[in-house]
């Protein structure tokens, strides 16, 4: 099954193109297939539909139902980044039995 996650920064660009890629890098290590949406946080309401994790590399201060929420600013300062992949690892692979 296909997971879906969302990527959103400040301006879509830079540090969510960085969270993607090692996002997108550690599902292919695990065979997780993979639909990656990146945008800017408050577009985020606009992907929702069968999200199973959201990444913001900016400050993000409110919930979105039941969807886990990351902070991927590991994936940019590198602080951090072993703890985070694997927290990401868990939350795609529990969502797959729900």
């Amino acid at each position: 099954m296909k997971r879906k996650i969302i990527v959103a920064c400040g301006g879509a660009v830079a540090t969510s193109t960085l969270a993607a890629q090692e996002i997108q890098e550690l599902c292919d290590e695990h065979h997780i297939a993979l639909e990656l949406v990146q945008c800017r946080v408050n577009e985020i309401e606009t992907y929702l539909h069968g999200v199973d994790l959201i990444c913001t590399t900016a400050r993000v201060d409110r919930s979105f139902g039941d969807i886990p929420v990351v902070h991927g600013m590991p994936f940019v300062s590198g602080v951090g980044i072993d703890a985070l992949r694997q927290k990401i690892l868990t939350l795609l692979l529990e969502s797959r039995h729900v």
